[in-house]
């Protein structure tokens, strides 16, 4: 849209990573076209104000596009949106599934090719198994969201409250409270987060570091940059439904000395 000569208006955040409504609707102009949040931030998990947003856009009539992946299967969606985008991988279904959900009556149209299939909303025939796969796995996570939910934010609450005393200069993001159930993200000065992220990686953990959306960049997260905070030795961890207790211990245990070694290497050791 920006590169055909549109205009894009980003919102700012706070150092917990949400917007705040009231700016939010004072960004929104009468020639706004469509609205855009996330249901909560994909990097810190920070739950952003959708209804608040959503009461504001309907009031201009503007129609607010909510991205629900990180969300959808976990978490309940707030209502108040127009558009819904989400992703089957994230709630454990096929990869290379994605879900639109346009509300009847909002304004929509296609930006793919047109032809006889699906009312012209896409082109081609909808690969069926996969889309059965999709909705199949997303019942199936209904009926055990819950009981997930609340034994991975407990775990999440566990890493939260035992890191910053093990683990000397640290920062956890995101909102402690108000956030998804199973991600966790964090920083620790005077470590590099490609180095952190590979030695944690020969401990048998896979976490992620920089931006999300395009982690082999090893950038500082954008994300991270809007809220304030620190971005050096950011470490985005994202628990899953196998993921148990002993393994989080493991995890706190193996930390410690891993950050102590890339300090000691970096001749930047905490004070």
């Amino acid at each position: 849209h920006v590169d055909d000569g549109g205009e894009c208006t980003t919102v700012a955040v706070d150092r917990s990573g949400r917007v705040d409504p009231a700016a939010y609707a004072g960004q929104l102009r009468p020639d706004t076209a469509v609205a855009s949040l996330q249901s909560a931030n994909h990097e810190v998990g920070t739950v952003q104000p959708v209804d608040e947003v959503a009461a504001a856009c309907r009031d201009r009539g503007i129609p607010l596009h909510v991205d629900a992946a990180q969300s959808l299967g976990r978490t309940d969606i707030p209502g108040g949106w127009d558009l819904l985008t989400a992703s089957a991988r994230k709630w454990g279904g096929p990869v290379g599934v994605g879900l639109l959900v346009v509300r009847g009556g909002t304004r929509w149209r296609s930006p793919w090719p047109e032809d006889e299939h699906e009312g012209g909303r896409f082109p081609g025939p909808v690969a069926l198994p996969t889309a059965l796969a999709a909705a199949a796995s997303l019942e199936a996570r209904a009926g055990e969201r819950r009981a997930e939910a609340s034994r991975l934010s407990a775990l999440i609450d566990h890493l939260r409250a035992e890191l910053p005393r093990r683990v000397p200069d640290v920062e956890l993001l995101g909102d402690p409270v108000d956030r998804l159930p199973h991600l966790l993200a964090f920083s620790c000065l005077y470590v590099a987060g490609e180095a952190l992220m590979t030695e944690l990686d020969r401990a048998g953990f896979s976490v992620s570091s920089g931006s999300s959306c395009s982690s082999s960049a090893l950038e500082p997260s954008h994300v991270l940059v809007a809220m304030g905070v620190l971005t050096h030795g950011n470490v985005r961890v994202s628990l899953h439904g196998d993921v148990t207790e002993d393994q989080v211990g493991q995890f706190l245990d193996v930390l410690p000395p891993i950050v102590a070694a890339l300090r000691r290497t970096a001749g930047a050791e905490s004070l």
